[in-house]
């Protein structure tokens, strides 16, 4: 699993910090070292590996996975660590750990029932991978199907779908479940509130600039 540290006075520093290295500082896949771009696996699939060359920079990913019972065909995790130091790096304070773990296959035609079960996984992961304590601020689990087409009352559930879970009370951070559906062929994709990967699945348009948070903020620096 990646682990980013950002010393920083604070987190609007290292946020703006984050946001401000654009687009053509990138370096394009192929120009990668190998041992980074030998790190990514062939999905055999060429939407897949479309959008692994945007996730490579920040998750480390993984192929034909089987979680719980389900089986994927891509999946990626992420870890980001935001210290405040004080003076020298072994002084710092106010640690966050951030976390992201994405699961995504391809399907012909999702039901609301698929998304339903799907959640329940995801709360599954989140039971089983969430450490929750001081130093943990937040984790997105998210589930994407890659769709033939998006029926509309797929669209209708994800779209106002919002699953945020406090953690002790919210002291030890919070965990929030996403989702994500898109039909590539249709260039279509629907994407619950705080889903901010689904920019990486929406290959027919460039990544638009983030305007959330840190964690979204530091993802999207590393897309193309």
């Amino acid at each position: 699993m990646s682990e980013r540290a950002d010393p920083g006075a604070d987190d609007e520093a290292v946020a703006d910090a984050a946001t401000s290295a654009g687009a053509d500082d990138r370096r394009a896949p192929e120009e990668l070292p190998a041992e980074i771009r030998e790190a990514v696996p062939d999905y055999d699939d060429e939407y897949l590996d479309r959008v692994s060359d945007r996730l490579m920079y920040s998750y480390d990913l993984d192929r034909d996975v089987v979680v719980d019972g389900e089986r994927f065909e891509l999946t990626a995790e992420m870890r980001v660590r935001n210290q405040k130091q004080f003076l020298h790096p072994a002084l710092s304070y106010a640690d966050h750990d951030m976390m992201e773990f994405l699961f995504a296959r391809r399907v012909s035609t999702p039901s609301v029932g698929d998304l339903e079960r799907l959640v329940e996984f995801a709360h599954g992961v989140a039971d089983d991978r969430v450490e929750g304590d001081e130093e943990h601020f937040g984790t997105d689990v998210t589930v994407v199907l890659v769709a033939d087409r998006v029926p509309e009352a797929v669209a209708d559930f994800v779209d106002g779908f919002r699953d945020r879970t406090l953690l002790k009370f919210g002291y030890y951070g919070h965990y929030e479940v996403n989702l994500v559906v898109v039909a590539p062929d249709r260039e279509e994709l629907v994407a619950s509130e705080a889903a901010d990967v689904a920019g990486a699945f929406r290959l027919w348009e460039p990544v638009a600039e983030p305007d959330e948070g840190f964690f979204s903020r530091l993802a999207k620096r590393f897309w193309h």
